[in-house]
This record gives C-alpha cells, sequence and structure tokens, in this order.
C-alpha cells in the first residue's frame, strides 16, 4: 500500500490527452474574446477607453487579466504536453499534472477564477453564461484516487516531478543541476538562521555567486558575461530562491542595470559598468520608488538640477533594496522642473561609496535609514534621503534627458520574467517542506500524508507549479527570441505570485500549529511568499497593465 492509498497507479491514461487539452484551450481562448468584448463595451465611450470607466468597473477589468491568463496558461501546458507526447516522454505523472491542474482550473472559469483570497470573477461579472461541458469532462479525470497517485509520484520524486521533465535542453538542465547542488550546500542550511537574525547575506556568498556567472547570466560575452538569455535567468533564479529567495533575488538588480545599459546607455556607459557588474565587482541597487507615489512613477518628485559638469539630487526615496551595500544606483529623477509625468523624468548610474553596520550611507548629500519587514531580508531594505548629492554629468544613462522612463520601461519584461521564477521557486520550497512534514509527522498511527486532506494540498501545489513554471519559461523564450512578450510577462508573474502565497499557506497548514512557530522554515518561507504579489508590480496594477493591453491593442487572449 502506498502512503497516500491502495491506489493502482499503473491504470491511470496517459492516452487522449492532447485533443482535450487543444479543445480546452480553445474554449478559455474564447470565453476571454467574450470577456474582451463585453468589457470594452462596459469601460468605452465614442469606442475609446475612458480613464474613470476603468476604474469604476476594476473588478471586472482586472477579472479579464485573470481569465486571460488562465487561458495562456492552457495554452503553454498544452503545447509542453504536445512536445513531450512528441518525444515519447509523457509519463503518468505529467498526465496526472495535466489533469489536476485542467480540472481545477477549468471548474474555476466556470465557477468563479479567485484573484485572490476574497475577490472571485465569475463569467456572470461579464454578462455571460460559460457553458461547462469541458470542465466536466476533466472533473471525470481528476478523481480522489487520481490526486492520491499523484500525491504518491511527488512523494517518491522528492517534490521534483515537474522539475525533472520541465522542458529544458541540456544547457539548460546543468545549470540547473549545478546551482541546485549549489544552493543545497552553501544556502539551504543557512538561510533560516539569516532570516531569523536578519542578516545580510555573507559577502562571501555574493562574491562566490559573481565568480559562478550569477551577475552576467544575460550580459553579453563582449562585455564579460555569459550570453545565455532569459530563460536561464528563470532557471538559475528559481533554484536559488528556492534556497531562500533573498539569495534569488541577489541578481535582480544586476539584471536591472545591466538591462537599462544595454538599451539606453552609450557605448562608454557599456564598456565601463557592464564588465564590473557581470563580475560582481560593482553591486547596482535600483532606485525608483518614493514615498506616496508607489506604482505611479510618473508622479516622482525627486529632482535632479544640472550645474556646471554635475547634477544635484534632491529628493526621497523608499523600499530600495541591498541599497548600503551597493556601489552604484539605478536612480530615476525628474530633470525638467516644468513637468509633471514620466516626460521629465531621466535615469542615472550614480555611483556611491558601500555603507557600513554604523553608517549605511557615508556619502555627501545622502542619509537614510532600514525600514524592517516580515520576510525578504537577507538585502535588507532602506529609505533613502537626497539632498544635493552629486552626479557627474556623464553618469546620466544615454547622455540625454528625458529618457528615464522610456528606459525603465524597457526592463519591464524582464524584471516581470524573473520576479515569476523566483515566485516558481519559493513556491517549489513551500511544496518540499509541506512534503517533508507530512511524511514525517505521525498521528493517528501512521503519516498525516496518509489523510487525503494533507497529500491533496501537495498534489494542487505540483500541479500549479507545472502549469506557472511552463508559463515563465514560455515569457522568457519569447523575450530570448527578441519577441514583445509584456503581455506574457505580467501573466507569468500576476499568477506566479499568488501560486507561492498558496502552496506557502497550505505548507503551514500541513505543519499545524508548528507552521506558526519561528524555528520551522515554512514560517519563513510564508512571510518570503506574501512580497511577491506587491513588489515588480503589485498583482492589482498587473492586473490592469495586462487587461489595459488586451482592451487596447485588440489582442483577446
Amino acid at each position: 500500500m502506498s502512503l497516500a492509498a491502495a491506489v493502482d497507479t499503473t491504470s491511470v491514461s496517459t492516452e487522449g490527452l492532447d485533443g482535450l487539452m487543444t479543445e480546452t484551450a480553445a474554449w478559455a481562448a474564447d470565453y476571454a474574446r467574450s470577456a474582451t468584448t463585453a468589457t470594452r463595451a462596459l469601460v468605452s465611450q465614442g469606442g475609446t477607453l475612458d480613464r474613470k470607466l476603468l476604474d469604476v468597473h476594476q473588478h471586472v477589468v482586472h477579472g479579464l487579466a485573470w481569465v486571460a491568463t488562465y487561458a495562456e496558461l492552457f495554452r503553454e501546458v498544452g503545447a509542453w504536453a504536445a512536445r513531450l507526447t512528441s518525444a515519447g516522454q509523457l509519463t503518468q505523472t505529467e498526465a496526472l499534472l495535466i489533469r489536476i491542474l485542467f480540472a481545477e482550473y477549468t471548474a474555476q472559469l466556470v465557477g468563479g477564477v479567485p484573484m485572490n483570497q476574497g475577490e472571485t470573477i465569475r463569467p456572470s461579472d461579464f454578462g455571460l453564461n460559460l457553458a461547462g461541458g469541458v470542465a466536466t469532462q476533466w472533473r471525470a479525470l481528476a478523481s480522489q484516487a487520481d490526486k492520491s497517485a499523484l500525491a504518491d509520484k511527488v512523494a517518491v520524486a522528492q517534490g521534483r516531478p515537474t522539475v525533472e521533465n520541465a522542458g529544458l535542453d541540456e544547457t539548460l538542465t546543468m545549470i540547473r543541476d549545478q546551482f541546485h547542488a549549489f544552493a543545497e550546500e552553501k544556502v539551504v542550511p543557512f538561510a533560516h538562521g539569516w532570516h531569523l537574525r536578519d542578516e545580510l547575506i555573507p559577502l562571501e556568498l555574493v562574491e562566490e555567486l559573481g565568480e559562478l556567472g550569477v551577475f552576467g547570466l544575460t550580459i553579453p560575452e563582449a562585455f564579460g558575461g555569459s550570453g545565455l538569455g532569459k530563460t536561464a535567468m528563470c532557471v538559475v533564479s528559481e533554484v536559488l530562491s528556492r534556497g531562500y529567495i533573498g539569495v534569488g533575488s541577489l541578481g535582480t538588480r544586476s539584471e536591472i542595470a545591466a538591462e537599462l545599459i544595454l538599451t539606453g546607455g552609450t557605448r562608454d556607459q557599456q564598456a565601463y559598468w557592464l564588465p564590473r557588474i557581470a563580475s560582481a565587482e560593482i553591486l547596482p541597487t535600483a532606485v525608483f520608488t518614493e514615498p506616496n507615489t508607489g506604482s505611479d512613477l510618473g508622479a516622482l518628485r525627486t529632482r535632479a538640477v544640472l550645474a556646471d559638469d554635475s547634477y544635484a539630487i534632491t529628493g526621497n526615496k523608499t523600499w530600495i533594496t541591498h541599497a548600503a551595500r551597493a556601489d552604484v544606483m539605478t536612480l530615476l529623477a525628474r530633470t525638467d522642473p516644468d513637468t509633471t509625468d514620466y516626460r521629465g523624468l531621466s535615469m542615472f548610474l550614480a555611483q556611491k561609496p558601500r555603507g557600513t553596520e554604523s553608517e549605511f550611507f557615508p556619502a555627501q548629500g545622502m542619509s537614510g535609514g532600514e525600514i524592517e519587514v516580515l520576510g525578504y531580508r537577507g538585502m535588507k531594505e532602506y529609505e533613502i534621503g537626497f539632498d544635493g548629492f552629486a552626479v557627474p554629468r556623464e553618469n546620466l544613462l544615454g547622455g540625454i534627458e528625458g529618457q528615464g522612463f522610456k528606459q525603465l520601461m524597457a526592463t519591464f519584461e524582464s524584471a516581470r520574467i524573473q520576479t515569476a521564477a523566483r515566485a516558481v521557486g519559493v513556491a517549489q520550497a513551500a511544496m518540499e517542506q509541506g512534503l517533508s512534514y507530512a511524511l514525517t509527522r505521525n498521528q493517528f498511527g501512521g503519516p498525516i500524508f496518509q489523510f487525503p486532506r494533507v497529500h491533496n494540498k501537495i498534489a494542487m501545489m505540483a500541479a500549479e507549479l507545472m502549469g506557472v513554471r511552463q508559463l515563465t519559461y514560455f515569457a522568457a523564450g519569447e523575450k530570448d527570441q527578441g519577441r514583445r512578450c509584456d503581455l506574457e510577462a505580467g501573466m507569468a508573474k500576476l499568477l506566479a505570485a499568488r501560486v507561492a502565497w498558496a502552496a506557502a499557506d497550505n505548507a503551514v497548514q500541513i505543519h499545524g500549529g508548528n507552521g506558526f512557530a519561528l524555528e520551522y522554515p515554512i514560517s519563513r518561507i510564508l512571510c518570503d511568499a506574501r512580497i511577491l504579489n506587491i513588489f515588480e508590480g503589485a498583482g492589482e496594477i498587473q492586473a490592469q497593465v495586462i487587461a489595459r493591453r488586451l482592451l487596447e491593442d485588440g489582442r483577446n487572449a
């Protein structure tokens, strides 16, 4: 008898799924198209989107983003499964993952998609009546016996069934395995202690990651990087974030800085900065957000005034990650005082000395303090005040004022793909912690894993991880091919953040009271998972961006 149930897993069919997945993807796409049409009618005046109506009908607008995201996920999982089938690699494990995920997500589309714990979007919100025949077919393929069988396979694979057959090529698989081994040795045993003591990740580890090429993954070889692309970035970010989100996020600021310089910098700026970023000689930080502005970057007030050969920066910034230890700031400030929107913003490569434990910002014209946080602690968060802080004129990114917002926008696709990958890593860690506890915690004569309400949680975590991982890899692949992918990147980030939080919350529930104890790593993972729906575009902002794209350019999922 298996741990979960007496189930004959050899009876699980891998046949007939391709046709049903294709039908499901078409069904979901039709729903998304109908929802787009209905939403456009709600929020338009004279054929043009009306900003006030977009706000009035925000629930429906954001719901459209969720419906379209599910439709995209069905497409990408179907494409992944088709590739496995063609290669003769679609096993019973993948078939079960697909069946459990599609059964749940089609049922949600019919009955209501949870945008968060208290907000649900239903077909009736669009004025639609969605036929659920496809959902009924999937429900017949996802019985309790199927869930128990999948849970057993997850247990046998030690929580990694979706990782081992994720569709990566040989090079990416090798990279994944290398960094998984590194994280197991250098990160996992120490992460919880760093969190509990609220410590910076040791500089020695940062330097070692630099030697392994983490900070130059996507920087071209001509500038000292590896030139591997965004899919490699996803793989590394996911594996390191599984060990500790702080370590998985160390490369985020380097990724942002490098892309800013690659897409918007002068040749001299590229030649000077990129090799130093790639080698970790220089650690960047992103200095964009201000108090009371949040995601409204066009309302930034920090100003930069040119006098002779340098700019004087004055203003306040907040939620700046890894700021004290950083050597250079990608700093967004207003160079045109006559503007009140994004058109007057410029980006700077502002050098600064590294801080110390006693003095965070030992630079003239710069001060600030730490913001204490629940999780995501390994790099620390800071608020910074600038009072005439000097930045040389040649450190204006691109050498032309007023390009800052455009330059920043060019990084959003990569940033959101990378955040989705971090969320997948956190969700993977949560699932593995929940699984380990369920297998070793004995009650009522055996491990609690044997109870359906426990192992069903594990099965659903694995199924959702499979889906969102494929959505993330697809967005990264589109970016690597030079194709626009802001929609797909946003969808991956939107859904991955929810999946990470659900996995962490359910893993805490599996732990019971022990999940609330600080000594157990799942308490840290829960805190770390919560930030994912806030930074790099809060879930509400992300849904708004996705929906506006769908409504404006005529793309209907």
